[in-house]
């Protein structure tokens, strides 16, 4: 545990010297020697320092941290949800090394054209504009170098700082460790650019062809694989603008103005429900950088790095479960809540349809076409949270994706009414899930499903009746908790016992007493046990405390 501390103590002095500076109470007091109150998150404002100080590897931390409401509250995930790695892009010369170690070929012989000019430069990587020998216009994304030794060195650190925090509260009711993982093995995915290439033509592949939009409306740029390694990304150059800038003219149509930005917006909004809720495979970093409008008019998704994956039942019930938002269902809420829990044990069922109830009652008598979904849903996560159930960490990403897409699209079109983009996706989506894609086979699925139903029905009826007439049926019931309060009828019922006992002694011994026969000394004997078996069972109830709660 400490291993990795020791090898990064230098690194560890200046996360420190950065807490410090940014003013965390807590770990000022504590690494002070004062008296420190229990642990807490910094505020949102001062986490969000802390990792923009610390460099680009906490930056891509605290991005991954924005994709999860069902882990932070609300206030957290939106100061989050601000970080974008703001780094200057490395010297040309520095570049042109790692270059020339990944080509096949030479830089001369490959490239015909290269613009050494930074177009974008990320935490991991920077583009450079180039022309292909062939004369196509592509883009390369090369890795910084020695970014990996970074990263490890980060990765060791922040590892052994999970370890140490998961031995506190806060770290158990965070799940620090599990986070830790999960962040170590999303950063190492984005070292590997054959992932992310793999990822992008998936996608491409995937939105080919669409019954929602026309897929000829959407680009998502080609590989290059010829010439991309694991550090060396090459694909299609796209001449565009990022969505948010683009001036979008409206065109006339059948003597109507038709709005180009109402027909972007539809494409966008129907590409990423057929990812989410048909393909389960979706770009999960749709924001606005992201999204460009190029010069012909389609809109293009870029950086396929970050991708969400979810299966047919998840995609079912959050299916459902925009359904349930839309009709302010609490009841039907909690239900597809518990469906999508990993974990549930120990949840206060009232509660949680209460939390939910308080929740959609505020969206009571408000305009359903100005609702935020995603808004909704991530306060559906924090009420998950709250109540101490754990969700799938996809679901983050895919509340991520929604709310960067609804974001987007209110922005680049501020009178767009969701509801009406949504209606006829949900009605679809319905359908799907009744009768499949091909109806027929369905139909043949449930017709072997009733035939195999009533072929065992009738003998499973024959043996039950049988257990039932020959008396061999048994019942196994198991209760929760109820071992204390047998334990507790245990001991009422031999304090009873020992309360007529010494009662029969008493009056034995009175009995033998008044008599007046020389047998006296067994009335002394009796009036002795009884006694003393009072006072046990009276000093024994008093030391259960049964007296004073009551």
């Amino acid at each position: 545990m400490f291993s990795g501390l020791t090898q990064t103590s230098s690194r560890q002095r200046e996360i420190l010297e950065v807490v410090f500076r940014n003013g965390w109470d807590y770990a000022r007091r504590l690494l002070t020697g004062s008296k420190a109150d229990a642990p807490n998150l910094p505020t949102p404002a001062v986490l969000r320092n802390i990792l923009i100080d610390l460099g680009p590897v906490f930056v891509k931390l605290g991005q991954l941290l924005s994709t999860r409401p069902d882990v932070l509250p609300a206030d957290y995930i939106n100061a989050l949800s601000t970080l974008q790695s703001d780094v200057p892009p490395v010297p040309w010369s520095e570049i042109e090394v790692v270059l020339r170690r990944e080509l096949r070929e030479p830089l001369e012989v490959t490239f015909a054209k290269i613009d050494q000019q930074a177009v974008a430069a990320g935490s991991i990587a920077q583009v450079h504009r180039v022309t292909l020998a062939d004369g196509r216009e592509a883009a390369i994304k090369v890795q910084r170098p020695g970014i990996d030794l970074i990263i490890d060195q980060d990765i060791a650190l922040i590892r052994s700082l999970a370890d140490l925090a998961s031995r506190s509260s806060l770290g158990q009711d965070y799940d620090i460790k599990a986070l830790a993982e999960e962040f170590t093995t999303a950063l190492r995915d984005e070292l590997d650019f054959f992932k992310e290439a793999s990822y992008t033509d998936q996608l491409r592949r995937n939105m080919a062809k669409s019954s929602w939009f026309d897929p000829t409306q959407l680009v998502i740029p080609e590989i290059y694989w010829d010439l991309t390694t694991e550090n060396l990304l090459v694909m299609k150059w796209l001449d565009g603008v990022p969505l948010l800038t683009a001036k979008v003219p409206d065109e006339p149509q059948n003597g109507n103005t038709v709005s180009n930005r109402r027909t972007t917006t539809t494409i966008l909004f129907r590409a990423f429900f057929q990812q989410i809720y048909i393909d389960g495979f979706f770009h999960a970093d749709p924001h606005p950088g992201n999204l460009f409008y190029l010069d012909d008019g389609r809109v293009a998704l870029l950086d396929c790095g970050m991708i969400g994956r979810l299966d047919p039942n998840t995609q079912r019930i959050l299916t459902e479960m925009l359904l349930a938002i839309v009709d302010l269902d609490s009841q039907r809420c909690v239900q597809l809540t518990l469906q999508l829990a990993e974990s549930s044990r120990g949840v206060n069922l009232a509660r949680l349809e209460n939390d939910y109830d308080r929740l959609l009652r505020k969206y009571y008598n408000r305009n359903i076409a100005e609702l935020n979904f995603s808004q909704v849903f991530y306060e559906v996560l924090q009420v998950a949270r709250v109540n101490k159930i754990k969700l799938p960490s996809n679901l983050g990403l895919y509340a991520k994706a929604l709310a960067n897409l609804e974001g987007v699209a209110r922005t680049f079109d501020p009178e767009i009414n969701l509801l009406d983009q949504i209606k006829p996706l949900m009605t679809d989506l319905f359908r799907r899930q009744l009768i499949g894609d091909e109806p027929l086979q369905t139909l043949l699925r449930t017709a072997l499903d009733i035939k195999s139903l009533s072929l065992q029905s009738p003998r499973q009826v024959e043996q039950l009746l049988d257990r039932v007439t020959s008396e061999t049926l048994k019942w196994n019931l198991t209760l929760k908790d109820l071992d204390g309060l047998r334990l507790t009828m245990d001991d009422s019922a031999n304090r009873l016992s020992f309360s007529i006992l010494v009662g029969s002694l008493i009056m034995g011994a009175a009995t033998i007493s008044a008599e007046g026969s020389s047998l006296s000394w067994i009335s002394n004997v009796l009036f002795g046990a009884a006694s003393f078996l009072g006072l046990w069972l009276a000093v024994n109830i008093l030391r259960s405390g049964r007296l004073r709660q009551r």
